[in-house]
C-alpha cells in the first residue's frame, strides 16, 4: 500500500478516534478533555494501528487512563468503523505519548538560558575613514 494512502488513513483515523472517545465516554468519570490524539501509526495491512494519546495532568493517573482506553477500544472501534469506510477496522492499541511534555520542558529550560545581548558598537571607534 503507498505510503501517501497510509498517510491519510492515519489522518483521518486520528481526528475520528478524536471525536468518537468524548462521544462516548462524555457522562463517564474520565476526564475527555485531558486527552489528545496526537497521531496514529496504522499497519500497512490494515489490521491493527497505534492510537499515541497525550495526556495534560494527571500525572499520577495517566496509566490507568491508559488502561481504561484500551478496555474500551472495541467500544471506540465499532464506533469509528460506523463513519470510516475502509478495508478493515484496525485493533486499536492506545499507547501513552510524552512528546509534547518533553517539548514543553526543553522550551522552558531553553526559556531560562541567560541569552547575551548583541554588544554595543564602539560609538568612540578610532577607525580612521579617508
Amino acid at each position: 500500500m503507498s505510503s501517501a494512502r497510509i498517510t491519510r488513513i492515519n489522518e483521518l483515523l486520528k481526528r475520528e478516534i478524536a471525536v468518537d472517545i468524548p462521544r462516548l465516554f462524555a457522562n463517564s468519570q474520565f476526564d475527555t478533555g485531558a486527552i489528545t490524539i496526537t497521531r496514529v501509526v496504522t499497519a500497512p495491512d490494515l489490521r491493527d494501528a497505534s492510537v499515541h494519546v497525550s495526556i495534560f495532568g494527571h500525572e499520577e493517573e495517566r496509566a490507568g487512563m491508559i488502561r481504561f482506553l484500551n478496555r474500551h477500544r472495541k467500544e471506540v472501534q465499532a464506533l469509528m468503523s460506523q463513519n470510516v469506510i475502509i478495508k478493515y477496522t484496525p485493533r486499536l492499541h492506545f499507547k501513552l505519548d510524552l512528546s509534547i511534555e518533553t517539548g514543553d520542558r526543553v522550551l522552558s529550560i531553553l526559556a531560562t538560558l541567560d541569552i547575551p545581548e548583541d554588544p554595543k558598537p564602539n560609538e568612540g571607534s578610532t577607525d580612521a575613514q579617508t
